[in-house]
């Protein structure tokens, strides 16, 4: 077997130990079959075009169309020519069918479902990678530089399932680079006739170090032995890493960790906590999830209940625990004419969280996870068992979407006269004021709801009540009174405050502790910090069961049932689809036959050297031309995507959380009010500076034949904004960003394909960075002539080129 042979199966079995870290993405792994098979096909195209032989750049051309070739073939043989031959019908079938799988990314949850827009993700990605190891390693005869399409692809699936691709997978994918290193270093040395190895082991033998009977080649060994201890170093050196420790919310513990952590919580009050983490200096992420829930921004992630209030703090009842159903109960007093849909969740717990609570979605229907866990019905939550942590847990969960309507919640009927009497329970010692403001505030109120959202509205806007984490912290009766003459505070406050003040009402009410949330990543994943912690009251209605309530401003999302105005429906997310290319490497090295050091060092150069000894044919391509052609890849697959790339990367800024001030408030609302009007212009809508927010809004509808849903959501941004430009003292209303991605939702509904693929890939938005870069420019001009002496240059440069001229 030749040494190029050899090189070409070892990036073949390089490729493919890589891209078994894939699998666990996907629910089935029989994608990696059709993969394997193509990618042999691509590596002996490969290779019959180096026999040729064929010039380098020809050669990856070739391997590039022969890979086009096998897509069009197994993935849309119906639109080409004989079924092989790629036509532009075909060529837009592919790109229909990624956008397919990149809508499909980012709307199930790992492990998704192999549907054939996610199979020509996977596949056609493994044959990019192969594609670009192939040509390094292969063609232009540089391994070194293949380990970075096989890291990129590594870490593509790490990233993806937030480290679920695990240990073994990686130690697969290093494995094949080191055997692609292995089979390079041999094939260059071989070039040389018999190898340096030493004094000879046999008895006898020569000691002249050119026999080829030694027992191994001493570089050969070293590079093993230094492969194999760089790969033990990756592996246990983040074991001795500093993390986050045990805590209820991800707060720091009695571990080794040196970062400053926010204090551990018990499961008795875990409120004692909140305001540490939510002051952390680094939002670190505890887990992340994927979700198919329509709207993301009101899947809270609950940890447990808070139901009894004593005067000094509010903790968690003792209950009895049980085996987890297959099967969870529905929650108590949920009536069937109530509408309900049921939504899966995927969750990663870092592995540096810890705390023995699993955080679910509420209420959880289904929930499968491995370990020692057991359940607690009145609290519908899990709890570690014997020792049992969230450390790296990955679970999924099934739970239901309760969205009553208003006339249900008031029309709700009386609770049962326990569930009453245990969850309105208040101490002799809570001042009279908590319940004198109660009455107060829900003056004229006709039923529980309206009280209920009353108190809602007063804590978040109409109390006067500011967001402030650096106040003393309590939980308390005497907190309690502080918190409604200061009005000053953070979740805990307003939570605990909320609930008294609705059991003194005679609404059963207690405090649910968990994570709002969290942060979308571009990837589709949303990223849950410690910074996301928080806290929200539940009160009990029948018919539909306890209910979530939202009292904190610029914290999480109102819930839709105590808004007054009710989108039907939520806006999904677009995942942006992955597009991948290749690059034709053009420069080919020549080759220079010169003596390697070691062998000049014995003596084997020149006239003394042994006959028949093969001089090397190829050395392998300089490090300056590899790390050009790696760029030339890089631009390649990056300038297309940079439209797309920018306008997710603003939008995600636009509409990301941040800032709990006033100020924040309305700089959240005219940000999102940009990313609308950008999104309108995008889809063929040009922006009109002169028109107010209001005639702006009814112009978007107009053009762009929104729905009800979206057209309500401009109207509501434009009030917003109205509001922050002209009112004495601004109040936005809650919710800006879920308001611009309904109706982003609305515009690509109405649009045609191709106004949808142009609005995605190459975004009217998108000259802002060309306006961005023409006026850093023309102020750099105006600084650079306002230097002293600039005349006199520019003078002296006039003269020189009428000089040359």
């Amino acid at each position: 077997m030749s040494g190029r042979t050899r090189l070409a199966l070892c990036a073949y079995a390089a490729t493919l130990l890589a891209a078994g870290s894939l699998i666990p993405l996907v629910e089935e792994a029989g994608w990696l079959v059709p993969a394997a098979v193509l990618l042999g096909v691509q590596s002996g195209a490969g290779a019959l075009a180096r026999r040729a032989p064929l010039a380098r750049s020809v050669t990856v051309a070739v391997q590039t169309l022969v890979t086009l070739v096998l897509l069009t073939l197994v993935f849309v043989r119906d639109l080409a020519l004989f079924g092989v031959v790629p036509t532009p019908g075909a060529l837009v079938g592919l790109g229909e069918l990624l956008m397919a799988g990149g809508e499909d990314v980012g709307t199930y949850a790992i492990p998704a479902p192999l549907t054939d827009g996610i199979e020509l993700m996977m596949v056609g990605g493994v044959l990019v990678i192969g594609l670009a190891v192939d040509a390094m390693a292969v063609t232009f005869r540089s391994a070194a530089p293949a380990g970075l399409p096989l890291l990129a692809l590594y870490s593509v699936a790490a990233g993806l399932s937030d480290g679920g691709a695990g240990w073994l997978w990686f130690v697969l994918a290093a494995s094949g680079y080191l055997l692609l290193l292995l089979a390079e270093g041999r094939d260059r040395l071989s070039q040389w006739g018999r190898v340096f190895g030493g004094a000879s082991r046999t008895k006898g033998g020569l000691a002249d170090g050119l026999s080829g009977v030694s027992g191994g080649s001493s570089p050969v060994r070293t590079g093993r032995r230094i492969g194999v201890l760089a790969l033990g170093v990756a592996l246990v050196a983040p074991l001795a890493l500093p993390s986050l420790d045990t805590g209820l919310l991800g707060g720091s513990g009695p571990g080794n960790g040196r970062g400053s952590g926010g204090g551990t919580i018990s499961a008795v009050n875990p409120l004692v906590s909140l305001q540490n983490n939510l002051n952390q200096p680094e939002n670190r992420e505890v887990m992340t999830y994927r979700s198919n829930i329509q709207d993301p921004q009101s899947l809270y992630l609950r940890i447990l209940a808070l139901d009894e209030f004593n005067g000094s703090e509010w903790r968690s009842s003792t209950r009895r625990l049980t085996d987890i159903p297959d099967r969870l109960p529905l929650p108590e007093g949920l009536g069937a004419d109530v509408s309900v849909t049921e939504v899966r969740t995927n969750i990663s717990a870092s592995r540096s969280y810890q705390q023995t609570y699993l955080p679910l979605p509420y209420p959880a229907s289904e929930v499968r996870i491995g370990g020692r866990w057991r359940y607690e019905p009145e609290g519908r939550t899990l709890v570690g068992d014997d020792g049992q942590t969230t450390r790296g847990a990955q679970y999924e969960v099934g739970s239901l979407v309760v969205e009553p309507t208003a006339e249900q919640l008031a029309a709700a009927g009386a609770p049962p006269e326990k569930l009453l009497r245990e969850y309105t329970r208040v101490p002799d010692s809570l001042p009279a004021v908590v319940a004198e403001t109660a009455e107060r505030v829900t003056e004229g109120s006709a039923n529980a709801y309206e009280r209920a959202v009353k108190l809602q509205d007063w804590f978040a806007s109409e109390g006067g009540f500011t967001y402030d984490t650096s106040v003393t912290s309590g939980t308390g009766t005497t907190a309690i009174a502080r918190f409604l003459r200061d009005k000053e505070g953070f979740c805990v406050h307003f939570s605990f405050s909320m609930a008294a003040m609705a059991r003194t009402l005679g609404i059963p009410a207690r405090v649910a502790v968990g994570f709002t949330p969290g942060t979308m990543k571009s990837d589709g994943a949303i990223s849950v910090g410690l910074r996301d912690a928080h806290a929200w009251p539940e009160l009990y209605f029948e018919g539909v069961g306890w209910t979530r309530f939202e009292p904190t401003p610029s914290r999480g999302s109102t819930p839709s049932w105590t808004r007054p105005e009710v989108p039907t429906d939520g806006a999904s997310d677009v995942a942006e689809p992955s597009a991948t290319a290749s690059a034709a490497p053009s420069a080919a090295p020549s080759a220079e036959n010169s003596c390697p050091p070691q062998l000049r060092q014995e003596g084997g150069c020149g006239p003394s050297q042994e006959p028949g000894a093969a001089l090397p044919t190829d050395r392998g391509t300089p490090a300056g031309t590899v790390l050009l052609v790696v760029l030339a890849a890089v631009a390649v697959l990056v300038l297309p995507l940079s439209p797309l790339l920018w306008r997710t990367r603003t939008r995600n800024r636009r509409l990301g959380t941040g800032g709990r001030t006033p100020a924040d408030a309305a700089a959240r609302t005219m940000a999102a009010w940009r990313e609308v009007a950008d999104t309108a212009w995008d889809h063929g809508i040009a922006p009109d500076d002169s028109l107010t927010p209001r005639k702006a809004a009814a112009r978007i509808v107009r053009l762009g034949r929104l729905d009800t849903t979206a057209a309500e959501a401009v109207h509501r941004i434009a009030g917003s904004v109205e509001q922050v430009l002209y009112a004495p003292e601004p109040r936005p209303a809650a919710g800006a960003a879920d308001d611009a991605l309904a109706v982003r939702a609305g515009l690509e509904a109405a649009a045609s394909r191709g106004a949808r693929l142009r609005a995605m890939f190459l975004p009217r938005s998108s000259v802002r960075v060309v306006w961005a870069l023409t006026e850093r420019r023309a102020a750099l001009a105006e600084r650079w002539a306002a230097r002293p002496g600039a005349g006199r240059w520019s003078a002296r440069l006039r003269r020189l080129s009428r000089q040359h001229g």
